[in-house]
């Protein structure tokens, strides 16, 4: 079995949520750790465990993301991490599902995600690489995360559906020689 760890510059978490009923914010968490476990000789995964920093948050507009920050969103001062440890993988390079358990403000739940092996290879340096790219949709609501403000119009500010993009390249982690 070898281990890849995310190279956070080449790697980005990425969502999106309707907006006013009408359009969608995207943003993106800047700071997280991703582990990939594979199975020598293949490149379908065999474990991956995610920890974001919920307090990396950005959304390009420091008012917004210090109300997610606060407690009637992440409430990062009591959750400083959202989660996510693989429980199954399934399928092929080309297409496989990750269930796991996906934490979020301090509730658990089961999510899967839609995988797929992006490529691999040796870079300039001699280290070896993997990339995959992975997405799915949540519910704020089960998470915890209920704020929101009710519209003239009808329909809320903020919806309920989470769209979740994952790109990691990860790097094969070093070995410690034996003697």
């Amino acid at each position: 079995m070898a281990t890849y760890n995310a190279d956070p510059a080449h790697s980005h978490i990425d969502f999106s949520v309707r907006h006013l009923m009408i359009s969608k914010v995207r943003g993106a968490f800047e700071s997280f750790s991703a582990q990939i476990d594979v199975p020598e000789g293949s490149k379908l995964p065999a474990a991956v465990k995610v920890e974001i920093d919920a307090n990396s948050i950005d959304t390009r507009v420091a008012d917004r993301d210090n109300h997610l920050r606060s407690a009637d969103f992440f409430d990062v001062a009591n959750y400083p991490k959202l989660t996510f440890v693989s429980t199954k993988i399934s399928g092929s390079e080309s297409g496989f599902t990750i269930d796991g358990d996906l934490t979020i403000h301090g509730t658990t739940r089961p999510a899967t995600l839609k995988a797929e092996f992006e490529g691999g290879g040796k870079d300039p340096w001699g280290n070896e690489r993997l990339a995959y790219s992975a997405t799915t949709k949540i519910s704020r609501k089960e998470f915890g995360l209920v704020w929101n403000q009710a519209l003239e119009t009808g329909g809320v500010a903020v919806g309920d559906e989470i769209d979740i993009s994952v790109q990691v390249e990860a790097v094969k982690a070093q070995q410690a020689a034996t003697v």
